[in-house]
């Protein structure tokens, strides 16, 4: 596997490698739901914690630990999405890292990112594709459920979240050999969109 950063776009939406001229845009973005960063992720990274976190996800980046993609819908940063855990010699990446702006939830946004990131994944050679979600996040569980990847198990008291909270992680996976059936169940979903 050689997964590499690059703009990924469909009819919905671009992904570009996160940088600079993203920054404020996500910043408002974070801004505008903190109490989601209280409540389901393992870190903030809203208001004063922005800063922190946009230094981290950079240094990250620079050693290629993380490939963190903006989400561009109507050509402003709403989002983040990210490819981390990457393991080359072994063909696997999780997505995660995930984060929209509250109007951007519930549409073609999640499946239209989804679609372009398992996509680019697969095409560059993956095995297999991750995803880890907060077992209280039921809205990330159900959405990770509609894209068609298949829910492992749950790694009890997996992490602790920044605000102490010991956070149970359930963990989803789709395979290269189901990909084209995944593929397939993701182009229905935004053509019922479209």
């Amino acid at each position: 596997m050689q997964l590499e950063p690059g703009v990924l776009e469909n009819g919905v939406l671009r992904l570009e490698p996160m940088a600079e001229v993203h920054r404020e845009d996500l910043r408002a973005a974070c801004d505008a739901d903190p109490a989601t960063w209280s409540e389901l992720y393992p870190y903030s990274m809203a208001g004063e914690h922005f800063d922190p976190m946009w230094r981290r996800m950079t240094e990250d980046v620079a050693a290629g630990r993380t490939i963190a993609m903006a989400v561009l819908v109507e050509g402003r940063c709403g989002g983040i999405t990210c490819y981390s855990g990457i393991d080359p010699a072994n063909g696997v990446a999780e997505i995660g890292g995930t984060y929209y702006r509250p109007d951007l939830r519930g549409g073609a946004v999640n499946p239209a990112a989804k679609r372009l990131m398992l996509g680019h994944g697969f095409d560059c050679g993956a095995r297999r594709l991750v995803f880890r979600v907060d077992a209280i996040n039921a809205r990330s569980r159900a959405a990770v459920s509609k894209l068609g990847a298949m829910q492992e198990g749950v790694l009890r008291q997996d992490r602790v979240t920044w605000t102490g909270r010991i956070r149970d992680t359930v963990v989803f996976s789709v395979l290269a050999h189901e990909w084209p059936a995944v593929r397939d169940g993701l182009d229905a979903r935004l053509a019922a969109f479209a």
